[in-house]
């Protein structure tokens, strides 16, 4: 009998002990029962089919998890104009704020500095404050694997990059994508053109034409967020490699794969962590161990054997004991620039990325 008793009461115990746990941890986590309003400033827009969107997906996903209301500003210029949308955003009550571009930078450090009850995120940025976070994602880990599926599916051996502006973000990614390239196709080259511009369509278009105009290209990859790559080299007939999001549905006869963003991988627990009052000044760079970069489904249009090769390289990065930029990487002017048996610094792969390597031809930036 007494060892019938001596039961029920560890039982209870424990059920006491759980009560008081899940209380716990709901007085930690009900943060959410209180709308918070989220102020986004976009350089494009949240149905651009690219960057904005890829964002604003993942922000509805975040919003409806977290009680949150985004207010979306589109095509907020890049320079001091945007100080007034920001002021704007806080106005109407906005707790946390982001800021999807590089060219926001200056601007949004300085309202971090005069707000310092609001909390601040600012993509592909470089400065952190107390309370103000940058962060991006590895995606030339994405990239790298999308050179594989263009190096395989070429025939013609010349591949064309449209691509923004040579920063290190995408000199770094114009580099993975190369590297992939060159792991299963020694022989192809990656030929870039600068369009000047993130979202400018005419820019992006021109810089395709000519692409197409000087080089037998067949696959075409991309690092802006204007449609009107993908568009030209659809009504060519020439494979395309996009970014940002998926648009196989928009062109179901060219297109092979994309860089991909799945942005609430990032935003719903960074989000939490302001509602809870654990937010962190940081630089996060999220690989794809996070889910945040991911790789689109490959269609039906990459050749066989293409699927195989990626899954291959895609385990060896999510080993963690592999990544892209590990030596020996030569440039493209012969020189070793990581040796064998060592690896680039995230420092200068963030900051100081400069040269392109073997297999690369860049036209001269203007």
């Amino acid at each position: 009998m007494k060892k019938i008793i001596a039961t029920i009461l560890v039982f209870a115990c424990i059920i006491v002990a759980g009560i008081f746990f899940i209380r716990f941890n709901k007085q930690e986590t009900d943060v959410t029962k209180t709308k918070t309003k989220v102020g986004f400033l976009l350089n494009g827009k949240v149905d651009d089919h690219s960057w904005g969107e890829s964002h604003y997906n993942g922000m509805k996903i975040s919003a409806e998890e977290l009680n949150l209301d985004v207010v979306y500003k589109e095509a907020v210029p890049e320079d001091e104009r945007c100080v007034a949308t920001i002021e704007e955003l806080i106005e109407y009550g906005c707790k946390i704020i982001i800021c999807d571009s590089f060219g926001y930078g200056e601007w949004e450090l300085e309202c971090a500095k005069k707000h310092p009850d609001i909390y601040f995120y600012h993509a592909t940025g470089v400065e952190e404050s107390d309370n103000l976070s940058t962060y991006f994602g590895r995606i030339y880990q994405m990239r790298y694997l999308s050179g594989i599926v263009a190096g395989m599916q070429t025939e013609t051996n010349e591949i064309g990059y449209v691509a923004a502006f040579p920063i290190a973000e995408v000199n770094r990614g114009i580099n993975a994508f190369t590297l992939g390239v060159r792991l299963v196709n020694p022989d192809a080259k990656v030929y870039v053109k600068w369009s000047n511009s993130w979202t400018g369509e005419e820019e992006n278009a021109a810089a395709t034409k000519e692409l197409l105009e000087e080089h037998n290209i067949d696959v075409l990859a991309m690092h802006s967020d204007a449609m009107s790559p993908m568009e030209i080299a659809d009504k060519n007939g020439i494979w395309i490699i996009g970014y940002n999001v998926d648009n196989s549905n928009r062109f179901p006869d060219t297109y092979l794969t994309a860089p991909v963003w799945n942005w609430e991988k990032f935003y719903e627990p960074r989000i939490l962590e302001c509602l809870q009052g654990k937010f962190q000044g940081i630089h996060y760079w999220e690989g794809i161990e996070s889910g945040v970069v991911d790789l689109a489904p490959l269609t039906s249009n990459v050749k066989p054997g293409i699927a195989e090769k990626v899954e291959e390289e895609r385990l060896r990065l999510m080993s963690e004991t592999f990544d892209v930029f590990y030596g020996p990487i030569t440039d493209n002017e012969g020189n070793v620039r990581i040796k064998s048996g060592q690896s680039m610094t995230d420092e200068n792969m963030l900051n100081n990325f400069f040269w392109y390597v073997e297999g690369v031809v860049a036209d001269e930036a203007e």
